[in-house]
C-alpha cells in the first residue's frame, strides 16, 4: 500500500460491495473491519450487505461495525431488500453507528476536510441498445419510474455536497457498461443503467463507487470521473482503499 506523505491533506477511503453476510461469516467479517479501520479514514459500502436481507444478517454486520473508530456509510443492495425488511436491516445498522443513505447525502470531516457522500442503490435500465424504456404497461413504467426517482436524487444530492472539496457516489447498481464487462451482456439491463451517469457527468464528483457485478470488470469512468466496481468477488480481496487529497484529486486504486 502507498503511504502519502502528507496526510493531513489526503484522505483515505476503503470500499467494499457484496458481503453477502451470513452467520458463517461473522469472524471473518469483523476481522476483516478491524484490520482495515486501522489503515482508512472511514469506509464505504456498496449494498448487498446481507445474502437474503434478513435483519439477523445485518447483525453480523453490525457487531463488526458496532467498535470501530471511522466512520461506516453504506447503501442497501438487491439482496438487502430480498425479505422485503429493508428498513429494518438499515435500523439494525444504524443503531451500530452506521450510516445507510437512501437517496440521500452525509459530510464527513476528515482531516479537516469536508467529504460529502451522495448514496442511492440505483435501480434497472439497461445501456444503449438494450434501454427499458417509459412506455407499455404500468408495471414496466413504474420500473422506469423508480430508476429516474434515482436520477433526480443523485442530481439534487450531488447540488448538495456542491461545497465539499471531495465528492463521492456511492451506489449499489452500475451507472456504466465498462465495469460489466465479464458479465454475460444478456443480464446487463439488470446491472445497472447508464442513466445514472448523468447527472454524475454533469455534476463530476471525484469518485464513483458501485457493486453488484460480481463478475464484470473494476474500474471505467464517467467523463473523466473515475468508477469502480468493489464488488468483493471482483477485487478479490475485502476492501479496496482509494486515496483523495483535499482539493479531490483521487489517486489510483491503493492495494
Amino acid at each position: 500500500m502507498t503511504v502519502d506523505t502528507e496526510p493531513e491533506t489526503t484522505v483515505r477511503i476503503a470500499a467494499a460491495g457484496d458481503l453477502h453476510c451470513r452467520e458463517s461469516r461473522r469472524h471473518e467479517v469483523a476481522a476483516a473491519f478491524a484490520r482495515v479501520q486501522e489503515e482508512v479514514d472511514a469506509i464505504l459500502l456498496a449494498g448487498d450487505l446481507t445474502t437474503h436481507g434478513q435483519p439477523e444478517q445485518a447483525e453480523i454486520l453490525a457487531d463488526a461495525c458496532r467498535p470501530l473508530q471511522v466512520p461506516v456509510i453504506s447503501v442497501l443492495g438487491n439482496h438487502d431488500w430480498h425479505c422485503d425488511r429493508a428498513e429494518e436491516v438499515a435500523a439494525v445498522l444504524e443503531a451500530a453507528g452506521v450510516t445507510v443513505l437512501e437517496r440521500s447525502s452525509t459530510v464527513l470531516d476528515l482531516w479537516d476536510t469536508e467529504v460529502g457522500v451522495v448514496g442511492a442503490k440505483g435501480f434497472v435500465g439497461g445501456f444503449p441498445g438494450s434501454h427499458l424504456p417509459d412506455f407499455g404497461e404500468p408495471l414496466l413504467r413504474r420500473m422506469y419510474a423508480e430508476t429516474s426517482a434515482d436520477v433526480e436524487a443523485l442530481e439534487r444530492e450531488l447540488g448538495e455536497i456542491a461545497f465539499c472539496p471531495v465528492r463521492i457516489v456511492l451506489l449499489h447498481y452500475a451507472p456504466i457498461a465498462a465495469t460489466l464487462e465479464g458479465e454475460r451482456r444478456d443480464i446487463w439491463p439488470f446491472l445497472g443503467t447508464d442513466r445514472l451517469a448523468a447527472p454524475i457527468l454533469e455534476h463530476a464528483p471525484h469518485l464513483v463507487l458501485h457493486g453488484h457485478a460480481h463478475a464484470g470488470s473494476f474500474d471505467g469512468t464517467i467523463g473523466e470521473v473515475p468508477v469502480y466496481n468493489v464488488s468483493v468477488p471482483v477485487m478479490g480481496r475485502d476492501f479496496t482503499r482509494f486515496a483523495l487529497s483535499g482539493a479531490g484529486e483521487a489517486t489510483a486504486a491503493l492495494h
